[in-house]
């Protein structure tokens, strides 16, 4: 982790919708090489400020940049493009598509449609095919997909069409990754295996991450520092476990004795 050049710089962001103040000016900044989690209560405006980030609801005030270029108000497959791919709290895998065929989705923004390429392809097209595919083979194997490669996505369990989804957006080779809630709904185990495969993607793959996640375990475990929103607004941010222990967190979790009675 290089300090004091971010990779992400959130400053001032906010949204809202009609009369619903999603975001209240939060401020962040994701320096190269960490794992940065977003935390808080349903609703407090984690998911909208990832929305933001990757170009689905721009901020209307506020700026994000990323390796110090401006990129709100980029359409997302630009923002995709430009080297931040995501994962989504449902799974948003293509039905009747196979898992190989779903990871190969990943790398369309390296794709550039060429008639003549497909009129030459044993010459042109085909070289292209199969740096795609080779690329894709390097993640299967770091997700250790192989048994499941051939597979239609939307009949394999739970826990591997998350690895699938995360295994898409690795396809896209990008420098940070975004996940929303990659462990929901997952038992002990497969919790276990997505945090491996998380790490060993981090590491072989030079990766900075940001990370939505309720579960804490995995977020003291995993994170190297946290944001903690509650009604779109900060209310802690730093090392994993010195934010989640503050007095405010806690209240916004589990509420204070005056609310309980």
């Amino acid at each position: 982790m290089t300090e004091g050049n971010p990779l992400l710089h959130c400053d001032g962001v906010s949204r809202w919708f009609g009369g619903i103040h999603a975001l209240k000016g939060v401020s962040i900044a994701v320096e190269r090489g960490e794992i940065f989690g977003l935390v808080g209560p349903n609703g407090s405006g984690k998911t909208t400020l990832v929305n933001c980030i990757t170009g689905f609801y721009p901020p209307q005030q506020g700026r994000i940049l990323f390796e110090g270029r401006q990129i709100n108000g980029m359409k997302p497959h630009r923002i995709a493009a430009s080297g931040i791919a995501r994962t989504f709290q449902n799974v948003a895998l293509f039905r009747g598509m196979t898992v190989l065929d779903n990871i190969l989705m990943g790398r369309h923004i390296f794709m550039r449609p060429n008639p003549l390429a497909s009129l030459f392809y044993p010459w042109w097209a085909r070289r292209e095919e199969i740096a795609h595919r080779q690329s894709v083979e390097r993640i299967i194997d770091l997700l250790q997909l192989e048994s499941v490669r051939d597979e239609h996505a939307d009949v394999i369990p739970l826990g591997l069409q998350k690895r699938v989804e995360l295994a898409r957006a690795l396809s896209a080779e990008p420098r940070m990754l975004v996940l929303d809630e990659p462990m929901a709904g997952m038992n002990q185990e497969e919790k276990e295996y997505m945090v491996r495969f998380i790490l060993d993607a981090q590491e072989q793959l030079g990766l900075t991450v940001l990370i939505i996640e309720h579960h804490m375990d995995v977020v003291t475990a995993i994170c190297d520092r946290v944001l903690v929103l509650n009604d779109g607004a900060e209310i802690a941010q730093g090392p994993a476990r010195q934010a989640i222990a503050d007095p405010k967190v806690v209240a916004a979790y589990i509420g204070t004795t005056r609310d309980a009675a």
